[in-house]
């Protein structure tokens, strides 16, 4: 195989885990890579699908098929946090950018990006509670932030303001610390940031405007069993596995 004939590989690779989004994938998958042509980056698109119980596969197959850039995985069972290992651990890019298919903040990946490129972290956060940061969520969500920042501090001594949401990191330094994590659904976030901090990994927070575009797709209360559950595991695995 001659130079020309192979592959070339994406320079980025943007991880979006989605369930039960038949509402708004396919809009919001074209007006993502309609605004990546501003930014000119060889990138590929993969949906981490998590057990959904509508078209969300179908319609994410669909996209496959018309954008080249576009790839779909079917975990089958509804786990955010082992979807989104799985596309950090399938991503080829030497840059990854983790997002939320209700965001799609391209202004996040430019500034993250920035960021990367001129060597100053490997690991960029954006931030729902730091200042300067926009949290226009309703006011539960937003508690619910500050009070899992909270718990992460007391029980683990983490020391930034966020963990969860959008992400930009270098994949070479953070694939072991994704691999390392043994905590899944709403947690593995959290694990993955604060082991990439215990590792002394370099991490920057900036700012981020949140506005989400439809109502989470499992509800805030539903969620804290899981939560305190996997809370309990988080601090097991940290504090006593290491």
């Amino acid at each position: 195989m001659s130079s020309s004939d192979r592959p070339v590989l994406p320079r980025v690779s943007i991880i979006i885990p989605i369930y039960n989004e038949e509402a708004i994938l396919h809009s919001a998958v074209v007006d993502l890579i309609d605004r990546m042509k501003e930014l000119e980056w060889p990138y590929e698109l993969l949906l981490a699908e998590n057990g959904s119980k509508d078209a969300t596969v179908q319609i994410g197959q669909q996209l496959a098929e018309r954008f080249p850039q576009v790839q779909i995985h079917s975990l089958g069972e509804p786990n955010y946090g082992k979807a989104l290992k799985e596309g950090i651990l399938r991503a080829r890019g030497e840059f990854v950018l983790c997002d939320e298919i209700d965001l799609c903040d391209t202004d996040f990946y430019r500034r993250a990006m920035a960021i990367l490129e001129a060597n100053e972290a490997d690991l960029v956060i954006g931030s729902k509670a730091m200042a300067g940061a926009s949290d226009e969520r309703p006011l539960t969500r937003h508690a619910a932030t500050v009070v899992l920042n909270g718990m992460l501090r007391i029980a683990l001594g983490f020391k930034g303001t966020d963990t969860h949401g959008l992400k930009a990191f270098r994949r070479a330094p953070l694939t072991e610390v994704a691999r390392q994590c043994l905590v899944d659904k709403d947690l593995f976030a959290s694990e993955f940031v604060i082991r990439a901090e215990r590792a002394g990994v370099r991490i920057r927070e900036i700012p981020v405007r949140v506005l989400e575009k439809r109502p989470p797709s499992i509800h805030l209360f539903r969620r804290v069993p899981n939560v305190m559950k996997n809370m309990a595991k988080l601090f097991v695995a940290i504090r006593v596995k290491g």
